[in-house]
């Protein structure tokens, strides 16, 4: 069973059983503006919630991609180097890359999508 979560910093993930995808929201995608570049995480890397793993950069900003978890980058997404705007699409084919989770109670805290709405609103 999948199941979709968002993160403050305008993350969306897709947790399928132990491994997250991780992408960004159509908010944004929209806030970002036409894209001209995405850096990867590198396959097989270990990164710490919080902590920046890849770069989207636009016409207008450079901005930073937080992982929402804890783990080992065991994919990632191949066809966005060419393709910088599939990121703007839904998880399925904008992902960024998937990681390994190795601390399920990281998933805590995320917000579902009703709540990652009331957000947006407020800021």
């Amino acid at each position: 069973m999948s199941d979709l979560k968002f993160t403050k910093d305008h993350e969306q993930i897709k947790i399928d059983g132990d491994v997250i995808w991780v992408g960004i929201t159509k908010h944004a995608g929209e806030a970002l503006g036409d894209l001209v570049f995405i850096e990867l995480p590198e396959l097989g890397a270990s990164v710490d919630k919080g902590n920046d793993f890849a770069v989207i950069e636009s016409v207008k900003a450079a901005a930073e991609v937080y992982t929402p978890v804890s783990g080992e980058v065991i994919a990632i997404n191949e066809n966005l180097p060419d393709n910088p705007e599939q990121v703007k699409e839904d998880i399925d084919t904008g992902w960024i890359a998937k990681i390994k989770l190795t601390d399920a109670g990281e998933l805590e805290g995320l917000m579902d999508e009703a709540a990652y709405q009331a957000f947006c609103e407020a800021e």
